[in-house]
């Protein structure tokens, strides 16, 4: 569709003899979750590089917000709009939860020092971290160092770094995993208002969170696509059912 917001197009990658990803074609559009899902080895973790940035496609192309993005750097990317949470977290933890996100604006900004002014009283970074922080609940644990939070909360301030970016679109992977049901339950209220904002590719073994959550779902085996389709139509899709949900 010509509104997409992130388009993949025939994307191959190639790891001697493992082709990791085979002519990937996906896109999202604004106002959804399209949730990627597959087994362990499917080839998610290289799509998702291709799409952040870290890792080149052999072949094909990849476009965000119209633009085509595929020989940009990761962090030419976040200035276009790409906004990323990791599976495994990349906070600083001696710091604290404000001085975490306005640390993911400067990045943006690209500015390493501030020498002409402090850092913490700077309302350029200030102002877009403390509004992030307000969307995720942590006004409250602004001044609390990263090391004394729960996983649960680590999981919002990593959002809330990407929201500060003021992104078009947010890859979220895995941001279900190490929650317990009342965390997982609490972040999928928070993606489902989101959504609404800033679309959502979403990666994620949470199957219950991806069929309430998701408009769209792609399913990634070998690094094929599989099938696409909406949660009633992967829930019985018999190829998905063999390849993935074990039935």
């Amino acid at each position: 569709m010509s509104d997409a917001v992130l388009r993949l197009s025939h994307l191959n990658k190639r790891f001697g003899a493992l082709q990791a990803t085979r002519d990937v074609c996906l896109d999202l559009r604004p106002g959804e979750i399209h949730a990627l899902i597959g087994p362990n080895g499917a080839g998610k973790s290289t799509l998702i590089g291709q799409i952040a940035g870290s890792l080149r496609p052999d072949s094909g192309s990849i476009h965000l917000a119209g633009r085509e993005v595929t020989s940009l750097s990761v962090a030419q990317r976040a200035r276009l709009g790409l906004g990323r949470s990791f599976q495994v977290s990349s906070l600083a933890e001696p710091l604290s939860v404000r001085r975490n996100v306005m640390i993911a604006v400067q990045a943006l900004q690209g500015h390493s020092f501030r020498f002409w002014k402090p850092v913490n009283r700077d309302e350029s970074l200030l102002a877009p971290a403390q509004e992030a922080l307000a969307r995720m609940g942590l006004t409250r644990r602004a001044d609390t160092p990263v090391a004394e939070l729960s996983h649960g909360e680590r999981r919002q301030v990593e959002m809330a770094c990407a929201l500060a970016l003021k992104p078009r679109v947010l890859l979220l992977d895995e941001p279900m995993a190490g929650l317990g049901p009342e965390g997982t339950a609490h972040l999928t209220e928070l993606l489902e208002a989101l959504k609404h904002e800033v679309p959502i590719l979403l990666i994620e073994h949470d199957m219950d969170a991806v069929f309430r959550l998701a408009d769209r779902i792609s399913v990634l085996v070998a690094g094929a696509v599989i099938a696409h389709g909406d949660a009633a139509a992967i829930r019985t899709n018999p190829h998905v059912r063999e390849a993935y949900l074990g039935e």
